[in-house]
C-alpha cells in the first residue's frame, strides 16, 4: 500500500472522534501497558513462592470470580454514581490492591486481595464502555470500540514482552509498576474526564420507567444477545486455556505454542483499524452471524493441526472473526440500551465474558481429559454455528436502524449538544421509544 494511501487511510479512522475519547483511550493504553500480573501470575505463584500448579489455578479462578462478582455492581455505580466516580474507584481501588498483593506472603492472604484486585480491575470495565457511548456519536461507535479494543490488544502485546524481562530481575518490582500505571489512568480521569452521563430533565424522569437490574432481566432481546456473547466467549476463551494445552499434549513445547499465539496480537494490532474501516456502514446482524461461523470452525480447524504453522493459520482464522466481532458486538450492546440504563446493560455483558473465562477451563479440561481435543474442537465449530443461527434468530425482527441512531437524529442531537444515545429495546422485545430528548419515538 502507497504510503499516501496508508496516511489517509489512517487519518480517516482516527478523525471525527471528540477529545475525550482519546483521553479514554489513552487511558485504556497506559493501563494496558503495565498489565504484568495476569501475564506472570502462574509463574510467580509456582516458581517463586513455590506453589502447587492447582494453588495457582485456584487463586486464577478467583481472580476471575472477583470479576463475575464486581461486574453487575460496577454496572449499577455506572448509572447511579456516574462514569467518572466509579473509573476513579476502580482504578484506583485496582492500584491499592495489586500493590499489596506483591506482599503478600500467605496463601490465604494471596487469594482473598486476587479476588479482591479481579473485583477491582474489572470495575471499570462498564464505566468505560457507558462513557465511550455517551461521548461517541452513535454512526462513529464501531469504530471507537475498534480503536479502544485495538489499544487494548497493542497495550498488552507491549506488557507481555516487558513482563518477562521484569519478572527475571524481581515479580514484586512488576506488582509495583502495574499499581503505579493503573494509577496514572486514575489521575488522568480525574484530570481530563468530565462525566458523561446524560442529565434527565424532571418531565423525562417523570416519562421514563426506572431502569433496573429487573429491568436488564426482563429485556428478552438483550438477554438473548448477553447469552450468545457468553458462547461465542467459550469458543474465543479457547485459544488461551484449551490450545496450549492440546498442543502440549500433542508433543508442542510452551515456545510452539508462544510463536502460534502471537500471530493473534499480531494480527489484531495490524488488522484492526483496516478491517474496521470494511466493516463500520455494514449490517451488524450479519457481522456477527458471520463472525461467529469463521469463530467456530477458524477453531474447529486446530483438530487438524500438525504443525506450528498449520496452528498459526487456524489462528490467523479465528482472530479474523474475533476483530469483527468485538467490535460488532459492544456496539450492538450499546444500540440495546436504554442511554440511562447503559451501566447496568454493560454490567451484564461485561459478567457474560466473566463467566466465560470461569466455564471455560474447565470445559476445555473435560473434554480433553475424557475425549480428546479434537472434540473439543468440534465443540468449538457447533458452539459457532449455534451462536450464528441464534444470532440469525435474535435479530431477524430488528430494523437494521434501531440498531443506532439515523444520521438526521444524530446530526440534531449534535445541533443540541447532546453527544447521543442509542435506544433501548422495551423489557417486551419490540423496539422502543427513544430515551434522547432529541430524538423522535418510534412506532
Amino acid at each position: 500500500m502507497p504510503f499516501a494511501t496508508m496516511r489517509r487511510a489512517v487519518t480517516e479512522s482516527v478523525s471525527g472522534l471528540p477529545r475525550a475519547f482519546w483521553w479514554l483511550w489513552i487511558s485504556t493504553l497506559v493501563n494496558r501497558l503495565g498489565a504484568f500480573v495476569a501475564t506472570f501470575m502462574a509463574l510467580y505463584l509456582t516458581l517463586d513462592r513455590g506453589y502447587s500448579a492447582s494453588y495457582a489455578g485456584l487463586v486464577a479462578a478467583l481472580h476471575g470470580l472477583g470479576g463475575v462478582m464486581s461486574s453487575l455492581g460496577a454496572g449499577v455505580m455506572t448509572d447511579r454514581l456516574g462514569r467518572r466516580p466509579t473509573l476513579l474507584i476502580a482504578q484506583a481501588s485496582t492500584a491499592l490492591s495489586v500493590a499489596v498483593l506483591g506482599f503478600m506472603e500467605h496463601p490465604v492472604a494471596i487469594a482473598g486481595v486476587a479476588l479482591l484486585v479481579g473485583m477491582a480491575s474489572n470495575a471499570s470495565r462498564p464505566a468505560v464502555q457507558a462513557m465511550m457511548a455517551d461521548i461517541v456519536r452513535p454512526e462513529d461507535r464501531v469504530r471507537a470500540f475498534s480503536l479502544n479494543y485495538w489499544a487494548i490488544n497493542l497495550g498488552f502485546a507491549v506488557s507481555s514482552a516487558g513482563a518477562g524481562f521484569i519478572a527475571s530481575y524481581s515479580y514484586r518490582a512488576g506488582f509495583l509498576i502495574e499499581a503505579a500505571m493503573t494509577m496514572v489512568c486514575a489521575i488522568v480521569v480525574f484530570m481530563k474526564r468530565p462525566e458523561s452521563r446524560p442529565v434527565r430533565t424532571a418531565r423525562e424522569k417523570a416519562a421514563e420507567p426506572v431502569v433496573g437490574l429487573g429491568t436488564v432481566l426482563r429485556d428478552g432481546r438483550f438477554m438473548g444477545v448477553v447469552g450468545l456473547s457468553f458462547v461465542v466467549a467459550l469458543i474465543f476463551q479457547q485459544g488461551s486455556v484449551g490450545l496450549p494445552v492440546a498442543m502440549g499434549e500433542a508433543g508442542f513445547t510452551p515456545a510452539d505454542y508462544g510463536l502460534a499465539i502471537a500471530v493473534n496480537g499480531v494480527l489484531i494490532v495490524a488488522l484492526q483499524i483496516p478491517v474496521t474501516r470494511f466493516i463500520e456502514h455494514r449490517d451488524p446482524r450479519r457481522l456477527l452471524v458471520i463472525s461467529s461461523v469463521v469463530a467456530g470452525y477458524g477453531f474447529g480447524l486446530t483438530a487438524f493441526a500438525g504443525s506450528v504453522g498449520v496452528f498459526a493459520l487456524t489462528v490467523c482464522v479465528w482472530t479474523l472473526a474475533e476483530i469483527v466481532n468485538a467490535p460488532t458486538q459492544t456496539g450492538l450492546v450499546v444500540a440495546l440500551s436504554p442511554t440511562h440504563g447503559r451501566g447496568r446493560y454493560q454490567g451484564m455483558y461485561t459478567m457474560s465474558w466473566s463467566v466465560a473465562a470461569l466455564v471455560a477451563p474447565l470445559m476445555s479440561g473435560f473434554m480433553i481429559d475424557r475425549f480428546g481435543a479434537a472434540w473439543l474442537w468440534a465443540a468449538c465449530a457447533v458452539l459457532g454455528m449455534g451462536a450464528a443461527l441464534g444470532y440469525w434468530g435474535l435479530m431477524r425482527g430488528l430494523p437494521r436502524d434501531a440498531l443506532g441512531e439515523s444520521d438526521a437524529e444524530a446530526a440534531e442531537a449534535a445541533a443540541q449538544g447532546g453527544s447521543g444515545g442509542g435506544d433501548g429495546v422495551s423489557a417486551a422485545g419490540p423496539v422502543a421509544p427513544r430515551t434522547d430528548s432529541a430524538a423522535a419515538p418510534r412506532p
